[in-house]
């Protein structure tokens, strides 16, 4: 602060704990009064931002006058942008691997401009989590074969209890020595004390015995493979943490990358040297907002972002408005977290929160856990909030007692969150913050929902799941509907499977998952779909074989504690068979369907659908044939596992018949509270989460025994087809260059409204028929070898080839959804790639026109770095998702935006123009701009630069050459 400031800075001892430093901001005006009372009246999440301004002021990149606005948030909400200097930063694989590969590419660079590479590493502490490139290549192990694993009639014969399964295989003890003959499986089932305490190797039950034996074949399989597959992205990031310092990689098998910043890497409060401040963090998982849950200020940007934030910048944002969200009342017995969270989801969406932070309050909150609270954190991306924020309150402290915090440490957390008045309390006399506005839900009103078929924010209530299906069939082709014809939406069709027929009609399901990325945090939702498993297996119920189920664990502590409570047998018996650790079938890493149920579903045109706990369901992200999906709880996908159909009303059907005939419905195997909260006290306990600790630091065998090169500068291999050096710094220079004019540009593609960055990026299976496909067979790899895109993001080449790959694309140029655009100096109908390559050799650039929240969705660096590499030089869209438009600018490109009321069809535009656009030497927020036609047409658009510092970044050509040029 400038030293005439009445206002400094003051470093205090923290009461009674001395050695304890902190800065104190209420006492940042002495005995300022007033200010005392500001501080009380701001947000809590505010009160983060304004601490990190106090304590990161350096007069460059964060001033006084900065704080000093975030102080006068009531007033310059939404006019002012401030930095923010997160504590920390958490990347996952897919979207680390391109942040690691332009570290190691900027190193390159700067040695060849001359500088010093050992110079270039991360300024904060960082931490990669390998989570994202499992598959599925295994499911169904033959433990779903075994006798009756506990419970329900033993004496009844196999073939009763599982009609549906050929020629059942007993499963061995495998030499576990404490395994000694048979043993009351009824008794056993309900004796978590028998279990070994030891969670390394995350240990299941014999279904015969109910003793621990190793993991499962699915488990081994899909892990052997996963390390096979990507052995050279593995060394890559095993380089990275010798390298760099300020990284740490958590090896594969760990856990999800949101749920090990949750359990693992989540310190609420930091203490360095015994200096106290608060934890925040950004990632480039749309998961990290999780950790609000935990009182942590936290959000997902994109890697173009996290870099710099790597590299010592503040993020840069907007001061936000800041929504307070009211609770009161407590939900039904029957709504689990997820109805809590959709019904959260689509109040919020209503109530128009998008770019604000949410904050919650009211007598609600205090009877949410932690695990409801970082399960409705977690959604807010699907609402288009910044964030949802918790303040650290005793149920937090509660939480983290259990979990494993020191006690000692726990007391200074408390005092000093107090101290700079970041703790919520309780009482009714404690004041509560002034909000911008205040959605008031209460949870009373909430009742158990699915969303689908094609959008998150598309509730349905399951009562009404039946008829808002047959609505579905009715409707046109758009955001829900299927649009079928009233004579064929009953149409059967019979299919042969393992020797058996049976029927697909309109509704079946042949994809469920339960996926436990939102809920593993939360054991109440993983513990009801394994006691609702539990009492389907006694009552007689099955799964059909062709279904593809799969149980995706975040973490070994769901493993553990569906083991230790005696369901995991049963969740197996059904079919949800433990298939691994890591995103799978949420981002579109499922293996085929069986050869005969697509053909089926193909010839029939089956409206065919899939269920899963996770948090997208965007069309034909789960598989090309299956059209319908929808986000349930995990008791949920397990109840419409059974039942085999989304047809159906559970008040009014059974689920299916059980032994002597009997009729089962959904209400004679719903999972009670009291049996919930009895079965989580019993088997939730904190040495879980201190053992799961020990596991991460230890490693495992196949990681710890990879060999990586020592060098400072990483060796490319030219023939590698994972690692590539990008070209992002080939233009490397001390100097900005000046904006350069768009003369002449083609249109790329013509887009509509909601255009996602999963319909943008590249993700999931590589197609055979694509473009990368044919660049990888190019290189000599079978399709076998492929891979997903997520796995080869290190790869430039194959990446830019996947970039408007989605089958679901729709450009109007074409007409129908196809990765496919019009070449227009040619008229050649081609890949888009091949489009923008042709472009690019003949020196023309292009330019995208679309619509309504360009961008929408996940945030991912690939949907600005693809289209950059495409020759994208701008976008015209009517409005944009904020992360991803300031991922354009930080890559290079312009966003630009129709005037209010304006858009291609109402100017006249049908995109086989010409368009040029002249930016000025000066460029200055939202400015107007003019484009001109090569039919004559002149109109304006916006360039949506917020602020100088954004302006900066792209006359420098985006935040990587800006951070590279400061070590020249």
């Amino acid at each position: 602060f400038s030293p005439g400031s009445p206002y400094q800075p003051v470093i205090e001892a923290l009461g009674n704990y001395p050695q304890k430093k902190f800065y104190n901001v209420s006492k940042l005006g002495g005995a300022n009064q007033l200010l005392c009372f500001t501080l009380d009246t701001l947000p809590y999440s505010i009160r983060v931002l304004f601490e990190s301004s106090i304590r990161n002021c350096d007069g460059f990149l964060v001033k006084e006058t900065d704080a000093m606005n975030i102080l006068d948030w009531k007033t310059k909400q939404n006019n002012v942008e401030v930095p923010f200097c997160p504590a920390r930063v958490v990347l996952q694989d897919f979207t680390g691997i391109p942040a690691m590969v332009d570290f190691a590419a900027m190193r390159e660079a700067v040695r060849n401009a001359g500088g010093d590479p050992v110079k270039v590493n991360p300024a904060c502490p960082t931490d990669l989590t390998v989570d994202h490139s499992l598959q599925i290549d295994f499911s169904k192990c033959a433990i779903q074969n075994a006798p009756n694993p506990g419970g329900g009639d033993s004496q009844k014969p196999m073939a009763k209890l599982s009609p549906l399964k050929a020629q059942p295989r007993k499963l061995p003890c495998r030499g576990q020595t404490g395994c000694k003959g048979p043993c009351s499986a009824g008794d056993s089932s309900r004796n978590s004390g028998q279990f070994s305490a030891q969670i390394e190797n995350t240990p299941l039950l014999c279904p015969f015995h109910l003793q621990p034996v190793p993991e499962p074949e699915t488990v081994l399989k899909n892990q052997e493979l996963e390390f096979g597959r990507n052995r050279e992205r593995l060394q890559f990031f095993k380089w990275t943490s010798k390298v760099f310092k300020n990284i740490s990689v958590i090896p594969p098998e760990t856990g999800m990358a949101h749920q090990i910043n949750l359990e693992y890497l989540s310190r609420v409060v930091f203490d360095v040297k015994d200096f106290l401040y608060p934890d925040s963090v950004v990632g480039t998982d749309s998961h990290t907002t999780m950790v609000n849950g935990l009182g942590i200020l936290g959000w997902g940007v994109g890697g173009i972002e996290t870099e710099a934030v790597m590299l010592g910048m503040p993020v840069t944002l907007t001061l936000p408005e800041v929504a307070g969200c009211e609770l009161t009342g407590t939900a039904s017995p029957l709504a689990t977290s997820i109805d809590i969270v959709l019904s959260i989801t689509k109040q919020l969406r209503q109530a128009d929160v998008a770019g604000k932070f949410v904050e919650f309050f009211g007598s609600g909150v205090s009877q949410l856990s932690v695990a409801d609270r970082t399960t409705i954190a977690n959604m807010c991306p699907e609402y288009g909030a910044i964030l949802s924020f918790f303040p650290v309150d005793n149920v937090t402290l509660k939480h983290l007692k259990h979990t494993g915090f020191d006690e000692a440490k726990l007391e200074v957390m408390e005092a000093y969150l107090k101290a700079v008045k970041l703790f919520r309390s309780d009482e009714s006399s404690s004041r509560e913050p002034e909000y911008s506005q205040v959605v008031q839900i209460s949870l009373s009103s909430i009742i158990p929902y699915v969303s689908g078929p094609k959008r998150s924010q598309d509730r349905v209530a399951v009562n009404n799941m039946k008829s808002d299906f047959q609505a579905c069939l009715n409707e046109k082709s758009g955001v829900k509907g299927f649009q079928i014809a009233v004579e064929k939406q009953n149409d059967i069709v019979p299919v042969q499977y393992e020797g058996n027929e049976y029927k697909l009609s309109h509704g079946c399901i042949v994809i469920a998952a339960v996926i436990s990325c939102t809920n593993n945090c939360n054991p109440a939702v993983m513990l009801a779909a394994g006691l609702l498993a539990k009492k389907a297996v006694e009552a007689g119920l099955v799964v059909k074989p062709y279904i593809r189920t799969s149980l995706s664990p975040g973490s070994g502590m769901v493993t553990h504690y569906l083991s230790s409570s005696g369901v995991l047998p049963y969740l197996s018996k059904l079919g949800f068979e433990v298939v691994g650790y890591g995103c799978s079938t949420c981002v579109g890493n499922t293996a085929p369907l069986p050869e005969a149920i697509r053909n089926a579903i193909k010839q029939g045109e089956i409206i065919a659908c899939g269920v899963l706990s996770g948090t997208k369901n965007f069309e034909g992200r789960l598989c090309d044939c299956v059209r319908a999906n929808y986000l349930a709880s995990p008791p949920l996908v397990v109840a419409y596992a059974i039942a085999g159909t989304v047809r159906i009303d559970f008040e009014t059907e059974p689920l299916g018949t059980g032994f002597n005939g009997k009729s089962i419905y959904l209400r004679d195997i719903w999972p009670t509270r009291r049996e919930l909260h009895a079965v989580e006290e019993e088997c939730v306990i904190s040495s879980m989460f201190k053992e799961l600790k020990e596991k991460m630091e230890k490693g495992n065998k196949r990681w710890n025994s990879l060999e990586t090169p020592e060098s400072t500068l990483f060796p490319w291999d030219l023939k590698s087809t994972y690692i590539r050096c990008p070209s992002f710094f080939d233009k490397l220079a001390k100097e900005p260059v000046p904006p350069q004019p768009i003369e002449n540009a083609h249109v790329l593609l013509y887009l509509g409204d909601s255009v996602t960055t999963d319909h943008i990026s590249p993700a999931g299976s590589i197609a055979r028929s694509s473009a990368a496909a044919k660049y990888l067979t190019n290189k000599g790899l079978t399709p076998r070898e492929f891979n997903s895109y997520g796995a080869r993001r290190g790869n430039d080449a194959v990446m830019t080839r996947g970039t408007f790959a989605n089958i679901k694309l729709l450009n109007k140029f074409i007409g129908k959804p196809a990765p496919k655009t019009i070449h227009f100096p040619s008229g050649q109908t081609l890949d888009v790639f091949e489009a923008a390559e042709l472009y690019q050799k003949e020196g023309i650039p292009v330019i995208i026109l679309a619509g309504k929240k360009y961008g929408l969705g996940s945030s991912r660096d690939w949907a600005a770095k693809g289209p950059f590499l495409l020759g994208v030089k701008a976008v015209l869209a009517e409005s944009y998702e904020k992360v991803h438009k300031s991922q354009l600018i930080g890559i290079g490109i312009a966003p630009l935006q129709f005037l209010p009321g304006e858009n291609p069809s109402t100017l006249g535009l049908t995109g086989r123009e010409q368009f040029s656009i002249l930016f000025p030497p000066e460029l200055s927020p939202r400015m107007t701009l003019d484009v001109k036609t090569s039919t004559g047409k002149v109109f304006s658009v916006i360039a949506l630069f917020e602020n100088d510092t954004e302006i900066t970044l792209y006359k420098y050509g985006g935040s990587l050459n800006f951070v590279a040029r400061r070590f020249l």
